[in-house]
């Protein structure tokens, strides 16, 4: 009965919402192995504008067959903050990170972002500040010094791993800022307007990457070029959409925590596409980052009482007139 009770008070699950941020997960984990091809050809800065481009153009265009407009003025201190730092400082501090370190380390590093967003959002949205984040920061970050120390004889095209990994450090904190800044724009604004005008303002943030964006798509190959404007379709445009529909559903700490998977199919994806994967240092160092994450979000304690209240009632010990089926 009291399984029964708990079970009742726990809201139901937005499928919808689910689904569209299981899209996002595994477009986003796409995206770090595009970059690293990408970044082969095109400078940071102008595979950051490059993609943005693709992405307000194809955003822009949804919200015209949609007649959606300009966010409401009560949606824009987000909207502007969010494009800054998560479309534009975010891109931009993340192409130049996977210039320095293979795309599977650069996907664990920068994970360690749910829990500075669980961190401000706590902070920031009252959404709550267990305890237990001041243990996940720590652990996490012990998995970055990790990582740092494990590749300080330089990344896999002999540049300064110790720079890629700060980079990506900084790319988690945008990122972070980012998800925690959107949130209250989702309340006055649609998450479509939301993506498309915050992907807008990354556009304007980065123009001063114009003419060098220029120069590299005279002589990069049609491959790259195409990777940028896959950048630009699908992990932007429509993943980051389906983020704001899910984050207009749950909490930022939640929406946080669903990118747990993304870094084991990074390593995956690159492994397969790239034939690169860290050396076993790096991957420990990684793995603490994420287990850092595990730990702010509740560690095993919150798995065990997961499972605990998915398992099947007790069956009283009294015969029973028929066996019961197997599940």
């Amino acid at each position: 009965m009291e399984r029964q009770t708990e079970a009742a008070a726990r809201p139901p699950v937005d499928r919808r919402a689910v689904a569209a941020a299981a899209f996002t997960v595994v477009m986003w984990a796409s995206a770090f192995v595009a970059i690293r091809s990408a970044g082969r050809e095109f400078s940071p800065g102008a595979l950051a504008l490059g993609r943005l481009l693709a992405g307000s153009a194809t955003l822009l265009l949804l919200c015209l067959v949609r007649r959606e407009g300009l966010p409401p003025r009560a949606a824009w201190p987000g909207v502007l903050v969010s494009g800054v730092l998560w479309f534009g400082v975010y891109n931009v501090a993340l192409n130049w990170g996977e210039q320095e370190v293979d795309a599977g380390t650069a996907a664990m590093v920068v994970n360690v972002g749910p829990i500075l967003i669980a961190l401000l959002g706590g902070w920031l949205l009252k959404e709550g500040l267990p305890a237990r984040l001041l243990a996940g920061i720590a652990v996490s970050f012990t998995g970055a010094a990790v990582v740092g120390v494990s590749l300080s004889d330089g990344g896999p095209d002999g540049g300064s791993a110790a720079l890629g990994v700060v980079l990506c450090l900084l790319a988690a904190v945008t990122y972070a800022a980012g998800v925690v800044s959107q949130k209250p724009a989702l309340r006055h604004g649609s998450p479509l307007q939301v993506t498309a005008y915050g992907c807008v303002v990354g556009t304007i943030a980065c123009l001063p990457f114009s003419g060098r964006l220029a120069g590299e798509l005279a002589d990069a190959p049609l491959s790259a070029t195409l990777n940028m404007v896959y950048l630009g379709v699908f992990p932007t445009a429509l993943a980051f959409t389906t983020w704001a529909y899910a984050l207009a559903r749950t909490s930022a700490g939640k929406m946080g925590a669903t990118t747990y998977a993304a870094p084991a199919l990074v390593v995956l994806m690159s492994w397969t596409l790239l034939g690169e994967v860290p050396g076993p240092f790096t991957l420990a160092g990684g793995v603490l980052c994420l287990a850092g994450v595990a730990v702010s979000r509740g560690g095993l304690g919150a798995v065990r009482a997961w499972i605990a209240r998915r398992s099947p009632a007790p069956v009283p010990e009294e015969p029973a007139a028929e066996p019961a089926p197997s599940r």
